[in-house]
This record gives C-alpha cells, structure tokens and sequence, in this order.
C-alpha cells in the first residue's frame, strides 16, 4: 500500500502541476478578450468584438474549475479549521470525515455535471459558435479531479489512523 501511494503521489502531483500551468495560461489568455472588451467600449480604434464577451467568460469558468481542483489537491478547498490541533490521529480522523464530504460533492459534479454536458452535445454558442460540450465538461472533469486528489488524503490519513504512517493527515 505504501509503494501504491507513492506512485499516486507522484501521479497527481505530477497532474497538480500540468492543472497548475494551465491556469496560468487560462489567466494570462483571459487578459486578450477582456482588454479587447475594454478598448472597444472605450476608443473607436477597435471595433466593437462581441465574441470576446463569450469566449472571456468561458475562459472565466475553466479558470475556476481548474483552480478548484488545484485547491482540493492543496487541501485548500473545502477545508476550515474549526477544530484545535487534535495530534496525528484526532487530524486524521477529520480529515476521512471531510473527505468523505468532499467525494460526495465530486460524485454531485460527475453525475449531473455529465448531464448537463450531455445536454449540449449538440448545440453551439451562438457569438463565437464555439460548441458548449467544451464549457460543460468541466464539471464532471473537476469531480473526476477531485476524486482522484481527494482520495489520496483518504488514503493517507487511514494510514495516518491504523497507525502505519507518522505523517499528519
């Protein structure tokens, strides 16, 4: 199990950090559309680009899925501290509790984020006439994600629980 872990923790950090620069690139893309929206509202020297609109919160969308992925991987997302330092154990335990919270949302996201990319398989933006299947996948896209970073802190905080690992949660 433990060598099982390692090669899942090289995995999805290896997947963390491919998310990662494409957030970086969804951010730095975001800026053309935004600032052409800008200009073009403000000066006569660009026509006026209606397709930007669309295309900038499309951008907008994959941005925040994409960073809450990054998020769930970090222990970022979804996690408060309400609860004192409680040891190893005691953090291990919550940790299993709010994972099993977190995968129930992945599984909402799978499920009905499926459904409704289901729904726009077929159908097209009307500006930039973009397919909406692109959009819409990123749902059940991050509730995949989710579960396969979630599940490694499950994983390594029952470790942490049966006592195999001394390693926080």
């Amino acid at each position: 199990m433990s060598k099982f872990l390692s090669v899942l923790g090289r995995v999805t950090a290896a997947y963390s950090r491919l998310l990662s620069l494409l957030l970086a690139a969804s951010v730095a893309v975001l800026i053309i559309p935004v600032s052409l929206q800008i200009f073009s509202r403000y000066t006569a020297l660009i026509p006026s680009y209606i397709w930007t609109e669309e295309m900038a919160r499309f951008l907008f969308v994959w941005m925040i899925m994409i960073g809450a992925m990054v998020g769930v991987r970090e222990s970022t997302h979804f996690d408060v501290d309400v609860w004192p330092q409680l040891g190893a154990r005691g953090n291990a335990l919550l940790k299993i509790i709010s994972s099993i919270f977190v995968l129930a949302f992945a599984l909402v996201f799978i499920w009905w984020g499926w459904e409704f990319t289901r729904f726009a398989f077929r159908r097209f933006s009307e500006l930039a006439e973009l397919p909406l299947w692109l959009i819409h996948i990123a749902w059940p896209l991050t509730g995949i994600t989710w579960i396969l970073f979630q599940g490694e802190h499950l994983l390594r905080a029952i470790r942490v629980l049966q006592g195999r690992d001394e390693a926080t949660a």
